[in-house]
């Protein structure tokens, strides 16, 4: 991820914001200066109706991160967990030290799922291999070529190494089967204050295992994209 899944302000569109008041240095109580961005940005302008001051503004939230532009592999004929992300541009990593606290993201995926009658399903969200949430093993019923979606949320809860720095994370997964049109599925939701680490670069991923190796078990996904919210 360019700066991942962060408040990066590379990431951002920078604009312009006007400011009011007469002290540059904002120390003086009666007329201060508002509304000026706190990112770091240097004011110009002489404070006149034909030179106000302006700072640099750069927006921090609802932006987007990633978004996939093709499938993913499918995972099928295997028993082992493996990655429902796809090729994309942006990024799904975050540099070490790069969180705040209060930071939230949402990931919305979605794409096509086949099993038969006695599948078993388990979707994890981690950063690397730290577990974030876990939807838990999912009985599915006979399924072909149908639509699955999942919606995760993260939260930024604490700062530091793992035993300090906590994430909250949950979501709910959602598919239909043949027999119905009602979706079926699970929510879920995790609290990580045990080895969830904001010092070290982190690296969003999904992935998905079946309880059998069985060919017509077959999920992919085909969309895949992140947002900062807050």
């Amino acid at each position: 991820m360019g700066q991942g899944w962060s408040n990066n302000t590379s990431t951002s569109i920078s604009g312009v914001k006007s400011v009011t008041g007469l002290n540059t240095d904002n120390t003086d109580p009666l007329n201060p200066i508002v509304q000026i961005s706190v990112d770091r940005t240097t004011i110009t302008g002489d404070g006149t109706p034909a030179s106000p001051l302006q700072a640099n503004f750069i927006p921090t939230t609802n932006y987007g991160l990633f978004a996939q532009t093709e499938n993913s592999i499918p995972v099928t004929a295997t028993i082992n967990e493996r990655s429902l992300v796809g090729v994309g541009v942006g990024t799904l990593s975050v540099p070490a030290n790069t969180f705040k606290v209060g930071d939230s993201f949402v990931a919305r995926i979605n794409g096509h799922i086949s099993c038969v009658g006695t599948a078993e399903i388990e979707i994890r969200i981690k950063s690397g291999s730290v577990l974030l949430a876990d939807t838990g093993i999912i009985a599915l019923d006979l399924t072909t070529n149908k639509h699955w979606g999942m919606e995760i949320n993260f939260t930024i809860r604490t700062l530091g190494i793992a035993g300090v720095g906590s994430i909250a994370s949950g979501g709910l997964f959602s598919y239909i089967k043949n027999a119905g049109f009602n979706f079926e599925g699970t929510n879920f939701s995790l609290v990580n204050n045990t080895d969830f680490d904001t010092t070290v670069l982190n690296q969003l991923e999904v992935t998905a295992q079946w309880n059998t190796a069985d060919v017509k078990n077959i999920i992919y996904s085909e969309l895949f994209i992140l947002n900062k919210i807050y």
